[in-house]
């Protein structure tokens, strides 16, 4: 697996592993150099310093990263995570570190899409997510939900025609549709589901969740998670003044 380290620091003896995906900037990808990068690598690193803890991010595939969490394969998710109460049942999460965001339906320009009442269509997610759930939930009796391993899959899938609708996050939705030249456009309005992004944590790791709430708490006052925001997504501020 590709692993990168973030911070040493000499106050733990032993590492902290952080998993995320690699996959779905702008909150974690892999830069040119081939290293994990992205708004959740360098704040995972300002975290790791302000808490003392000695960290490294290791990438996993996203539909495995909570079992894979929960085996002990790493003691930490920051992989754009959104807290939902479904997931609480496995697992714990920190603060938000990104407020919750609406996702949204994109399609070919030009498409024949009515939202409020789809039939017969080809609706593209990616699998394991809050969008997958929700198009289940909402669309599966009458349509086709294709679930892909990862967002590139589902954004290429949509561009090549082979699906119809792709409902994802807006935040990694809007550099697609922007760098699409008119061929990709948003549609209808966004819909609301879960919560905001936090980190993933095993239910028995209590001293770590209260090491990393207690950085992220500080972080926020200070504004460095704001900066990295508006490094990243170009928004906020949502935590500082």
């Amino acid at each position: 697996a590709l692993a990168t380290t973030v911070v040493a620091a000499p106050a733990m003896s032993e590492t902290v592993r952080i998993g995320t995906e690699g996959a779905y900037a702008p909150y974690n990808y892999v830069d040119d150099s081939g290293k994990l990068a992205g708004y959740e690598i360098d704040l995972g690193n300002a975290l790791c310093k302000q808490a003392g803890l000695t960290c490294e991010f290791v990438a996993n595939e996203w539909d495995s990263i909570i079992p894979n969490l929960v085996a002990g394969n790493y003691d930490a998710i920051m992989a754009g995570m959104s807290i939902t109460d479904e997931r609480k049942e496995t697992i714990n999460f920190s603060e938000e570190y990104y407020p919750a965001e609406p996702s949204k339906f994109a399609a070919a320009a030009g498409a024949d899409i009515d939202l409020a009442n789809l039939k017969g269509k080809k609706i593209g997610v990616q699998g394991a997510t809050i969008q997958a759930a929700y198009a289940e939930q909402n669309f599966a009796a009458n349509n086709t939900i294709l679930s892909f391993e990862t967002f590139d899959q589902s954004v290429a899938d949509l561009a090549a025609g082979n699906i119809d609708v792709l409902l994802a996050d807006g935040d990694p939705l809007n550099p697609i549709i922007k760098g699409s030249n008119g061929a990709l456009v948003f549609i209808g309005d966004g819909v609301s589901i879960g919560g905001g992004v936090g980190i993933g944590l095993r239910k028995k790791d209590a001293e770590l969740t209260g090491k990393l709430d207690a950085a992220l708490v500080a972080l926020k006052k200070d504004g460095t998670v704001d900066k990295l925001i508006k490094e990243y997504f170009d928004n906020g501020p949502f935590y500082s003044n």
